[in-house]
């Protein structure tokens, strides 16, 4: 028989990781989604769509262009910031930047089902402006995940990839080794389960120095992949620092006109 004075520091120790476990997984999506770095007021924005009673806000750069683009950011990612880039690199393109739910100045609480769905909506809404050309998408982090699954159920162009993972599960689990985070998880994010059958043009661009997404993560995807994508590796920048560097918008500029 184990003596009492083990068996209840272990009960307790027990309890304590199953209460820390429950915490997690009730407020998992305050740990995920940071749409508090980014609220705006609504007049600043020149694009709205509306889905399901939530109206989603965003910008359209270089407006009545032929061919079309849509971004979705980084978790966090205050997207306006990209304006003055996109024009410069997407002459040719209009690009639609439309802040997820909960985030910028779109009503709503954001979730994986939701973003995935607007994600939708916002793709039709731009092929619908441009029904005589294709429509390219970009993802950025987070948004990695949410173009991933737009390519996996529309007739996307081209897909830009930043700072991608396989699974933001797998990525979760890596920072919080001591929890269960894949059993935990209900926004997962699949990636190399959406791209599964993506056969168009592909771009990956990773940052050496990533602190967010581990190397071992985007390796995953790009290994998953039907075919093997193009891949940009821009040195020395990390996570949130890698769009300041000239290769980076270099590599995305290139990759769209081509």
């Amino acid at each position: 028989m184990i003596p009492k004075s083990i068996w209840i520091p272990l009960a307790l120790l027990a309890l304590g990781y199953a209460g820390i476990c429950g915490l997690m997984y009730f407020k998992q999506r305050e740990m995920m989604y940071f749409p508090q770095f980014t609220r705006i007021d609504a007049a600043e924005t020149d694009f709205a769509i509306e889905r399901e009673g939530v109206v989603l806000r965003g910008w359209l750069i270089n407006p009545g262009k032929p061919r079309a683009i849509v971004y979705f950011g980084g978790n966090g990612e205050r997207i306006e910031g990209n304006r003055a880039d996109f024009q410069r690199w997407f002459p040719e393109h209009t690009v639609y930047l439309v802040a997820y739910r909960g985030y910028g100045a779109s009503g709503g609480e954001p979730s994986e089902a939701a973003l995935l769905g607007e994600a939708l909506a916002v793709f039709d809404k731009a092929q619908s402006q441009h029904p005589s050309s294709q429509v390219a998408a970009i993802g950025r982090s987070l948004g990695s995940g949410v173009a991933s699954y737009v390519a996996s159920k529309r007739p996307v162009a081209k897909l830009a990839l930043i700072t991608p993972f396989d699974s933001l599960a797998e990525v979760g689990q890596y920072h919080y080794r001591w929890l269960p985070v894949r059993w935990l998880s209900t926004d997962r994010y699949e990636s190399s389960r959406y791209l599964r059958d993506y056969a168009s043009p592909l771009l990956v661009i990773r940052a050496d120095e990533d602190e967010v997404i581990p190397a071992a993560s985007t390796d995953r995807l790009i290994a998953s992949l039907r075919s093997a994508p193009q891949v940009v590796a821009i040195r020395g920048a990390g996570h949130n620092d890698l769009g300041s560097d000239p290769a980076y918008g270099k590599a995305l500029s290139e990759f769209i006109a081509r």
